[in-house]
C-alpha cells in the first residue's frame, strides 16, 4: 500500500444516502452511500501512481482516464471508484432535478466511490484540466444508464451486486467498509 496516502485517522470522508428520483436508482436499492474521500492522495501524486496504487490494493481495475461526461448517467453493472489525477471540478451527484442532490466541488486527490445507480455528471471544469481515472472492481464492466423509460431492466441488476470486500484504496480496512 502507498505509504503517501493520507493516514485513516486523518482522512475526511463525505457520506451521503441519496434517495431514488424518478427513474434514477441512486442509493435507494442497496442503501450503500456515496463516499468522497477528500485529500486521500497528495496532490503531487501522478495519474500512473496512482493506478499502479489501485492495481497493487487489487480490488479494482483501472479502466481509463477521462474527465466526466457533462450528461448525467448510472451504472447498473458495477460500482465505480473514480481518483481525480488533475484539476478542480463541480459535479452533479443523484440527478439535476433532483432536491437531494449532491453538487461537490473535487479536487485532484480526491476519490469518489460511487455505488451503481447513482446518478453522476460534470458541471463544470473549473480548472481546464480536469481528469479522474475510472475503476472498476476486477471481472466488471460498466454499462450507461440515463433514467430513461425501458432501463428498468438494467436497474434491476444493481440488488445483486457485491460490494467491496475490501477498501478500494486502503485494502483490509478504509471507509468502504464501513456500515
Amino acid at each position: 500500500m502507498a505509504s503517501t496516502l493520507t493516514p485513516l485517522s486523518a482522512l475526511n470522508v463525505t457520506r451521503v444516502l441519496i434517495p431514488r428520483h424518478n427513474l434514477i436508482p441512486n442509493t435507494s436499492i442497496q442503501h450503500r452511500p456515496l463516499m468522497i474521500y477528500h485529500g486521500c492522495f497528495p496532490e503531487s501524486t501522478m495519474a500512473s501512481a496512482i493506478e499502479s496504487h489501485l492495481k497493487s490494493v487489487g480490488v479494482v481495475v483501472p479502466h481509463w482516464r477521462y474527465t466526466m461526461y457533462s450528461i448525467s448517467h448510472f451504472h447498473s453493472t458495477s460500482h465505480e471508484v473514480l481518483c481525480i489525477a488533475s484539476g478542480r471540478a463541480k459535479l452533479c451527484l443523484g440527478g439535476e432535478d433532483n432536491p437531494k442532490r449532491l453538487e461537490p466541488e473535487v479536487k485532484k486527490g480526491d476519490v469518489i466511490i460511487m455505488p451503481a445507480g447513482v446518478s453522476h455528471r460534470l458541471l463544470e471544469d473549473l480548472s481546464g484540466d480536469f481528469l479522474m481515472i475510472g475503476s472498476y472492481p476486477k471481472g466488471f464492466n460498466w454499462d450507461m444508464c440515463y433514467g430513461r423509460e425501458g432501463e428498468e431492466h438494467k436497474v434491476e441488476n444493481i440488488k445483486n451486486l457485491e460490494w467491496f470486500t475490501r477498501d478500494p484504496i486502503y485494502g483490509d480496512k478504509g471507509p468502504a467498509l464501513e456500515e
